[in-house]
Protein backbone atom coordinates (compact mmCIF):
# COMPACT_ATOMS: atom_id res chain seq x y z
CA UNK A 1 0.00 0.00 0.00
CA UNK A 2 1.21 3.11 -1.27
CA UNK A 3 2.53 6.07 1.77
CA UNK A 4 1.23 8.79 -0.30
CA UNK A 5 -2.41 9.73 -1.20
CA UNK A 6 -3.52 11.58 -3.78
CA UNK A 7 -4.15 14.87 -1.68
CA UNK A 8 -0.30 14.56 -0.76
CA UNK A 9 0.52 13.91 -4.43
CA UNK A 10 -1.54 17.21 -5.03
CA UNK A 11 0.42 19.08 -1.96
CA UNK A 12 3.74 18.10 -3.69
CA UNK A 13 2.80 19.48 -7.01
CA UNK A 14 1.38 22.58 -5.33
CA UNK A 15 4.74 23.40 -3.49
CA UNK A 16 6.57 23.05 -6.47
CA UNK A 17 4.18 25.50 -8.07
CA UNK A 18 4.11 27.83 -5.25
CA UNK A 19 8.10 27.65 -5.01
CA UNK A 20 8.78 28.26 -8.64
CA UNK A 21 6.28 30.74 -8.65
CA UNK A 22 7.98 32.73 -5.82
CA UNK A 23 11.40 32.91 -7.07
CA UNK A 24 10.51 33.53 -10.72
CA UNK A 25 8.23 36.76 -9.59
CA UNK A 26 10.73 37.83 -6.98
CA UNK A 27 13.85 37.15 -8.88
CA UNK A 28 13.79 40.70 -10.83
CA UNK A 29 12.66 42.54 -7.68
CA UNK A 30 15.77 40.97 -5.70
CA UNK A 31 18.50 41.52 -8.03
CA UNK A 32 17.55 45.33 -8.02
CA UNK A 33 17.66 45.46 -4.42
CA UNK A 34 21.14 43.60 -4.00
CA UNK A 35 22.50 45.78 -6.59
CA UNK A 36 21.63 48.74 -5.15
CA UNK A 37 22.66 47.31 -1.24
CA UNK A 38 25.81 46.79 -3.01
CA UNK A 39 25.99 50.27 -4.33
CA UNK A 40 23.90 52.50 -1.84
CA UNK A 41 25.76 54.53 0.86
CA UNK A 42 25.82 53.91 4.76
CA UNK A 43 22.64 55.18 5.39
CA UNK A 44 20.30 54.08 3.03
CA UNK A 45 22.01 51.42 3.43
CA UNK A 46 21.06 50.18 6.70
CA UNK A 47 17.51 50.86 6.51
CA UNK A 48 17.05 49.37 3.07
CA UNK A 49 18.86 46.19 4.54
CA UNK A 50 16.78 46.46 7.44
CA UNK A 51 13.45 46.32 5.23
CA UNK A 52 14.95 43.44 3.61
CA UNK A 53 16.20 41.30 6.33
CA UNK A 54 12.19 41.94 8.27
CA UNK A 55 10.89 39.07 7.27
CA UNK A 56 13.40 37.15 8.70
CA UNK A 57 13.78 38.54 12.33
CA UNK A 58 9.87 38.24 12.86
CA UNK A 59 8.08 35.20 13.52
CA UNK A 60 6.46 33.66 10.36
CA UNK A 61 2.90 34.09 11.81
CA UNK A 62 3.55 37.04 12.27
CA UNK A 63 4.78 37.54 9.22
CA UNK A 64 1.28 36.09 7.64
CA UNK A 65 -1.27 37.96 10.25
CA UNK A 66 0.93 41.45 8.36
CA UNK A 67 -0.18 39.80 4.67
CA UNK A 68 -3.65 38.52 5.47
CA UNK A 69 -4.24 42.41 7.12
CA UNK A 70 -2.58 44.46 4.02
CA UNK A 71 -4.08 41.65 1.36
CA UNK A 72 -7.43 40.16 2.64
CA UNK A 73 -10.27 40.90 1.13
CA UNK A 74 -10.87 43.64 3.74
CA UNK A 75 -7.13 44.82 3.90
CA UNK A 76 -5.87 48.27 2.03
CA UNK A 77 -4.44 46.32 -0.94
CA UNK A 78 -6.41 43.21 -0.70
CA UNK A 79 -9.35 45.21 -1.68
CA UNK A 80 -8.50 46.97 -4.19
CA UNK A 81 -7.10 43.58 -5.75
CA UNK A 82 -10.51 42.32 -5.02
CA UNK A 83 -12.38 45.32 -7.12
CA UNK A 84 -10.15 43.63 -10.20
CA UNK A 85 -10.69 39.86 -9.85
CA UNK A 86 -7.61 39.17 -7.91
CA UNK A 87 -7.51 37.44 -4.86
CA UNK A 88 -5.08 36.06 -2.67
CA UNK A 89 -6.30 35.13 0.84
CA UNK A 90 -6.71 31.34 1.29
CA UNK A 91 -5.23 30.74 -2.62
CA UNK A 92 -2.58 29.17 -4.03
CA UNK A 93 -1.51 32.89 -5.27
CA UNK A 94 -1.28 33.93 -1.85
CA UNK A 95 0.72 30.72 -0.89
CA UNK A 96 3.26 31.65 -3.31
CA UNK A 97 3.47 35.30 -2.44
CA UNK A 98 3.78 34.42 1.24
CA UNK A 99 6.60 32.35 0.36
CA UNK A 100 8.26 34.88 -1.76
CA UNK A 101 8.21 37.62 1.14
CA UNK A 102 9.84 35.09 3.59
CA UNK A 103 12.62 34.02 0.88
CA UNK A 104 13.30 36.98 -0.30
CA UNK A 105 15.93 38.05 2.30
CA UNK A 106 17.71 34.53 1.81
CA UNK A 107 17.65 35.40 -2.20
CA UNK A 108 19.13 38.89 -1.76
CA UNK A 109 21.82 38.23 0.34
CA UNK A 110 24.22 35.67 -1.52
CA UNK A 111 23.53 38.00 -4.53
CA UNK A 112 24.32 41.00 -3.10
CA UNK A 113 27.26 39.50 -1.16
CA UNK A 114 28.58 37.71 -4.83
CA UNK A 115 28.02 41.58 -6.77
CA UNK A 116 29.74 43.07 -3.77
CA UNK A 117 33.26 40.23 -4.22
CA UNK A 118 33.40 41.30 -8.03
CA UNK A 119 36.73 42.97 -8.44
CA UNK A 120 36.29 46.34 -9.71
CA UNK A 121 39.11 46.00 -12.19
CA UNK A 122 36.64 43.55 -14.13
CA UNK A 123 34.21 45.89 -14.34
CA UNK A 124 36.13 48.91 -15.81
CA UNK A 125 38.27 46.61 -18.18
CA UNK A 126 34.05 46.44 -19.79
CA UNK A 127 33.66 49.43 -19.57
CA UNK A 128 36.91 50.34 -21.49
CA UNK A 129 35.39 48.20 -24.12
CA UNK A 130 32.83 50.19 -24.49
CA UNK A 131 29.80 48.02 -23.10
CA UNK A 132 27.10 50.26 -21.60
CA UNK A 133 25.96 49.76 -17.95
CA UNK A 134 23.17 47.60 -18.88
CA UNK A 135 24.78 45.32 -21.05
CA UNK A 136 27.77 44.92 -18.15
CA UNK A 137 25.53 44.22 -15.38
CA UNK A 138 23.16 41.22 -17.69
CA UNK A 139 26.06 40.09 -19.52
CA UNK A 140 28.83 40.62 -15.92
CA UNK A 141 28.00 41.30 -13.11
CA UNK A 142 24.56 38.76 -12.98
CA UNK A 143 26.33 35.81 -14.59
CA UNK A 144 28.98 36.09 -12.24
CA UNK A 145 26.32 36.80 -9.55
CA UNK A 146 24.20 33.72 -10.35
CA UNK A 147 25.05 31.22 -8.28
CA UNK A 148 23.62 32.38 -5.09
CA UNK A 149 20.66 33.94 -7.24
CA UNK A 150 18.09 30.77 -6.84
CA UNK A 151 18.97 28.07 -4.29
CA UNK A 152 18.28 29.49 -1.24
CA UNK A 153 15.26 31.05 -2.37
CA UNK A 154 14.05 28.05 -3.75
CA UNK A 155 14.33 25.78 -0.74
CA UNK A 156 12.89 29.11 1.51
CA UNK A 157 9.54 28.74 -0.14
CA UNK A 158 9.28 25.16 -0.63
CA UNK A 159 9.87 24.78 2.76
CA UNK A 160 7.99 27.67 3.99
CA UNK A 161 5.05 27.02 6.54
CA UNK A 162 4.25 29.71 9.43
CA UNK A 163 3.08 32.46 6.56
CA UNK A 164 1.52 29.99 4.37
CA UNK A 165 -0.63 28.30 6.89
CA UNK A 166 -1.61 32.02 8.74
CA UNK A 167 -2.52 33.51 5.54
CA UNK A 168 -3.98 31.05 2.82
CA UNK A 169 -4.64 28.45 5.42
CA UNK A 170 -4.66 24.72 4.15
CA UNK A 171 -7.52 23.76 1.84
CA UNK A 172 -6.82 20.71 0.02
CA UNK A 173 -6.22 20.79 -3.54
CA UNK A 174 -5.69 25.20 -2.88
CA UNK A 175 -3.48 26.05 -0.50
CA UNK A 176 -2.47 22.52 1.21
CA UNK A 177 1.42 22.51 0.67
CA UNK A 178 4.00 19.72 1.61
CA UNK A 179 5.36 21.63 4.84
CA UNK A 180 1.67 21.76 5.94
CA UNK A 181 0.95 18.21 5.22
CA UNK A 182 3.82 17.09 6.60
CA UNK A 183 2.63 19.22 9.46
CA UNK A 184 -0.96 17.79 9.73
CA UNK A 185 0.53 14.04 9.35
CA UNK A 186 2.72 14.48 12.58
CA UNK A 187 -0.72 15.50 14.50
CA UNK A 188 -2.17 11.81 13.89
CA UNK A 189 -0.86 8.67 16.29
CA UNK A 190 0.68 5.88 14.47
CA UNK A 191 1.12 7.88 11.25
CA UNK A 192 4.47 8.21 11.57
CA UNK A 193 5.39 6.11 8.37
CA UNK A 194 3.32 8.66 6.41
CA UNK A 195 5.09 11.59 7.77
CA UNK A 196 8.60 9.77 7.17
CA UNK A 197 7.73 9.20 3.22
CA UNK A 198 6.32 12.58 3.25
CA UNK A 199 9.61 14.33 4.57
CA UNK A 200 11.69 12.26 2.38
CA UNK A 201 9.84 13.35 -0.59
CA UNK A 202 10.93 17.21 0.97
CA UNK A 203 14.30 16.43 1.29
CA UNK A 204 14.56 14.66 -2.08
CA UNK A 205 13.24 17.84 -3.73
CA UNK A 206 15.05 20.27 -1.41
CA UNK A 207 18.77 18.03 -2.45
CA UNK A 208 17.87 18.69 -6.08
CA UNK A 209 16.85 21.84 -6.06
CA UNK A 210 20.42 22.45 -4.54
CA UNK A 211 22.58 20.04 -7.04
CA UNK A 212 20.62 21.24 -9.89
CA UNK A 213 21.59 24.93 -8.72
CA UNK A 214 25.31 24.12 -8.36
CA UNK A 215 25.61 22.71 -11.66
CA UNK A 216 24.19 25.81 -13.42
CA UNK A 217 26.08 28.06 -11.32
CA UNK A 218 29.26 26.87 -12.19
CA UNK A 219 28.00 26.76 -16.20
CA UNK A 220 26.92 30.20 -16.08
CA UNK A 221 30.62 31.10 -14.24
CA UNK A 222 32.81 29.17 -16.34
CA UNK A 223 30.91 30.72 -19.32
CA UNK A 224 31.31 34.09 -17.98
CA UNK A 225 34.97 33.69 -16.99
CA UNK A 226 37.34 35.35 -19.88
CA UNK A 227 39.30 33.02 -22.15
CA UNK A 228 43.84 32.61 -21.68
Amino acid sequence: MSLLSGDDLGAVGLSLRVAATAVVCELPLAVLTAWALSRSRLASRVVLEALVTLPLVLPPVATGYLLLVLFGRAGPIGALLAHAGIVLAFRWTGAALAAAVMAFPLMVRPMRLAMEAIEPEVDEAALTLGAPPLLRFFQLTLPLAAPGLVVLGFAKALGEFGATITFVGAIPGETLTLPTAIYQSTQSPGDEGHTLALCLVSATIAVGAVLMSELVGRSIARRARPSA
